[in-house]
Formats: C-alpha cells, sequence, structure tokens
C-alpha cells in the first residue's frame, strides 16, 4: 500500500467522514497502486478535484500553498 494525495479547486468542498475538505488542504488516503489511487480518488470526490498524487509525486513543499495541511481520510 502506498499513500496517495488529493488537492482541490477554489470551489471544490467535500464532507467526508466528518472531515471538511476544500482547496486549503490535501487529502490523503491508501491504495495499492497508481490505478487504484487515480480510481479512488474519482470514488471519493468525483470529478471535483485538481491534482491526484502517488507517495512518490508528492512534494513537502507544496504544503506551502495549503494552510490546513495534510488530512487522513483513511
Amino acid at each position: 500500500m502506498a499513500r496517495h494525495y488529493v488537492t482541490f479547486g477554489q470551489d471544490h468542498v467535500h464532507a467526508l467522514n466528518g472531515k471538511i475538505l476544500d482547496k486549503d488542504c490535501v487529502a490523503s488516503y491508501e491504495a495499492r497502486d497508481r490505478v487504484e489511487g487515480r480510481d479512488r480518488a474519482f470514488e471519493l470526490f468525483g470529478p471535483k478535484f485538481c491534482m491526484e498524487y502517488h507517495d512518490t509525486e508528492f512534494k513537502d513543499d507544496i504544503l506551502k500553498w495549503f494552510p490546513r495541511g495534510v488530512i487522513d481520510i483513511d
């Protein structure tokens, strides 16, 4: 399993498991591989997300743009 990260656009707001996910945070969850990770993003958020990153692609320096940080949704 690997971590996957999803960012959201300006008008993308989701309520999931009692957590609000929006443009100010990065959602994080586990998936077996890149394909499952992308599929899960669409299952969770439909077409309303900006980018999906596999653990090996995600760089911590991106967090400067997300004041609420990473929110684990597993």
